[in-house]
């Protein structure tokens, strides 16, 4: 998609646009997800504009088309998350299949985020509990194991974690977009942490968490 025809659009525009795209329209315009992001400002959109946006990409991605939600850059992610109201995250959280795409999408980029000078010698085990999930006890589970500068996750927990931290859906986008500060979603009871306290407080510094 050229330049000149998203700026001509207004946002809802563009987003109306992708939302009735077609496969074979997406692929002739050669769909760029981060210049679409990019283009994107949530403070002049709808509370579910976003949300069809993504879910839009979802679908075109399933139908074959070539648009993966890998293609949007860390801080054009940052950006919109920035920029949105809690009500337009809140309706990307509540889309079951588009939220499980969202998180195991954060998730696989923890390691390409993970500060190499402050985890070289570190083996820690991290368990995740998204509240509103579909999983046990209506958590949504992720496991962070850094171990030899890399940062891999799984949906099943496969060791002792050294902490457990639970936090709602759209607290977590905000605090790894670096919209959020951990120490005040704690204060206020908004992050729960199970274990190792002095770790739970440091975790955020072994990233280097995108900005808008």
């Amino acid at each position: 998609m050229s330049e000149s025809p998203k700026g001509a659009m207004k946002p809802r525009d563009l987003v109306a646009l992708l939302d009735r795209m077609t496969v074979a329209e997406a692929t002739a315009m050669d769909i760029d997800v981060d210049a679409i992001g990019r283009a994107i400002d949530p403070r002049k959109v709808g509370r579910s504009d976003l949300s069809t946006m993504l879910r839009a990409f979802h679908r075109l991605a399933a139908e074959g088309a070539d648009i993966k939600l890998s293609g949007m850059g860390a801080g054009t992610f940052a950006k919109l998350i920035s920029s949105a109201s809690t009500e337009q995250v809140q309706s990307i959280m509540v889309d079951p299949d588009l939220r499980v795409r969202i998180l195991d999408e954060v998730f696989r980029r923890m390691s390409t985020h993970l500060r190499q000078d402050r985890v070289r010698d570190l083996h820690a085990v991290i368990h995740w509990r998204l509240t509103g999930g579909a999983g046990e006890g209506g958590y949504d589970r992720y496991e962070t194991v850094i171990e030899n500068g890399t940062c891999v996750v799984n949906r099943e927990m496969t060791e002792q974690a050294k902490v457990t931290i639970t936090l709602s859906p759209v607290d977590f986008l905000k605090l790894i977009s670096n919209n959020a500060s951990a120490p005040v979603l704690f204060m206020t009871g908004k992050l729960k942490v199970r274990g190792d306290l002095a770790f739970a407080a440091g975790l955020a510094g072994l990233f280097d968490l995108p900005r808008a």
